[in-house]
């Protein structure tokens, strides 16, 4: 995977995957958005297109699993809480900050500005995140939490490596009547991770 640019700009899909597979990504993007003007646009982060692409597909499976081509995971499995923390990863590494603060929720990280959260990341210059076996999930007061196992590897701009490993909970409302689209996605609700050991 590509890192971003040296100047902070966030990485195209394009630059980081290719123009032809970012095209067939825009493709499917466009194929289940409905949204007038989607963010299915090969200059924006592959990050941002999967966003989309989960976000439309949550609408269009709201009463039930979607088979509509291009729909990955059911929206309430555990596979699509994982890929929640992917895109929130692949979007770090491409220095897309608003698609990475938005995994957290509409409102963000909580307790956490969106600055603070973008200067967290002023000296990384690239992340990538490998996802454990995943576990069921546990149901509470009307909410689903899924632990994701996770390790981490990220590259400072200095050249220095660091590993973390941990995991990410994840909330989704499930399914009570009145839930809005936002609350029956998956989102970040918490985060446990330690440095590990320089190798």
């Amino acid at each position: 995977m590509q890192s971003a640019s040296a100047a902070g700009e966030p990485l195209s899909c394009a630059a980081e995957i290719g123009a032809d597979a970012a095209a067939a990504r825009v493709a499917t993007c466009r194929a289940v958005s409905p949204a007038t003007h989607p963010p299915c646009n090969a200059a924006n982060s592959c990050a941002m297109i999967d966003d989309e692409i989960a976000r439309s597909c949550a609408l269009l499976g709201r009463d039930g699993p979607t088979t509509t081509a291009g729909c990955g995971a059911a929206a309430d499995s555990p596979q699509a809480a994982a890929d929640v923390v992917r895109r929130y990863y692949a979007a770090i590494n491409a220095r897309d900050y608003p698609v990475a603060w938005q995994q957290w929720g509409e409102d963000g990280r909580p307790g956490q500005s969106y600055d603070a959260f973008k200067a967290g990341f002023a000296r990384t210059r690239a992340v990538t995140v490998t996802i454990g076996a995943l576990g069921a999930g546990d149901g509470a007061a009307g909410s689903v939490y899924q632990p994701v196992p996770v390790t981490v590897e990220a590259t400072l701009t200095d050249g220095t490596r660091q590993r973390f490993r941990g995991d990410y909970v994840l909330r989704r409302v499930n399914g009570v009547d009145g839930a809005s689209a936002a609350q029956l996605r998956w989102r970040i609700d918490s985060a446990k991770l330690q440095e590990l050991p320089a190798q």
